[in-house]
């Protein structure tokens, strides 16, 4: 076999990766470059033309004080409370829970047998549809009450957020590696402080990013709402009480025939678009921190 220098090799090699692709690759190249954008673009459509929509009817009605008002007054601030109010106590019942079950999963599964039963049981929860929901919360807690409230309709989405936040956490502590562990314990770390203290730190980026992605799917939530929160017109008196939401408000308003709340009903939209966008973005800015930490 003769010998080449190693010069005369890359330049070989160099001269044949600047050689242009034959003319019928390149066609294909272009070919399927356009069937992709042009299936994107077709999949982006609807959503473009649901937000074209929303914004060219909503925007024309909006005022400033309608932050400021209530429902009755023709406006949603306490429709946007009574939101906020219910998704923070959604969150405050699903977070400790739901992280404390997904480390459970991803640094106890193999020496626990449990641990396959929670997780099939976890993600037959994720399709469980949020009427179901909603039916369950209305049995377990508003029955036992004798009353829709708040604490019914943040109950709800607990429920709706748990499993999300479950799976998302055994995912992003499954992500730390191996050697991680193994130093801790190396240093003398016992499995309670390598567990808490090092995985739990390190894993913490994509938790966050699983929480405000459970945070963005229950602000959007309608039925579950219906059959726990129900719904009311002013400010609502206590945590006991019925209690206005956006997305309930879109839901009894739209086929209204007074045409304020019909204009009511596409401006709250637009505020619920928001906040829904904001988590999403959210998440977006959290899950992009953690692939670069």
């Amino acid at each position: 076999m003769r010998d080449y220098p190693n010069s005369e090799i890359d330049q070989s090699i160099a001269a044949e990766l600047c050689q242009a692709l034959p003319r019928g690759r390149q066609v294909f190249t272009y070919l399927m470059n356009g069937i992709a954008f042009g299936l994107s673009g077709l999949a982006l459509l609807p959503l473009f033309s649901i937000l074209w929509e929303i914004l060219r009817r909503g925007l024309f009605g909006f005022k400033l004080d309608m932050l400021f008002r209530a429902v009755i007054d023709n406006g949603f601030a306490n429709a946007i409370l009574g939101t906020i109010l219910m998704v923070g106590i959604g969150a405050l019942l699903s977070i400790p829970v739901g992280i404390l079950t997904g480390i459970f999963l991803a640094e106890f599964s193999q020496t626990n047998p449990i641990t396959q039963y929670v997780r099939f049981i976890t993600s037959i929860l994720t399709g469980v549809p949020s009427i179901v929901v909603g039916i369950f919360a209305y049995g377990v807690i508003v029955l036992l009450t004798k009353g829709f409230s708040a604490l019914a309709g943040g109950f709800a989405l607990a429920v709706i957020m748990l499993p999300v936040i479950v799976l998302t956490t055994e995912e992003a502590l499954k992500l730390i590696p191996v050697p991680q562990r193994l130093a801790s314990a190396a240093l003398g770390g016992t499995r309670f402080q390598t567990t808490f203290r090092v995985i739990v730190t390190s894993a913490m980026p994509g938790i966050t990013t699983g929480i405000s992605l459970a945070i963005a799917r229950a602000s959007g939530e309608t039925a579950p709402l219906i059959f726990t929160a129900l719904f009311s017109q002013n400010w609502s008196d206590n945590l006991l009480s019925p209690t206005a939401s956006l997305p309930v408000l879109i839901f009894n308003f739209y086929n209204d025939t007074d045409p304020e709340k019909n204009q009511l009903v596409w401006t709250t939209a637009i505020i619920l678009l928001t906040l829904v966008l904001f988590f999403s973005l959210l998440s977006r800015v959290l899950a992009k921190k953690s692939k670069l930490n």
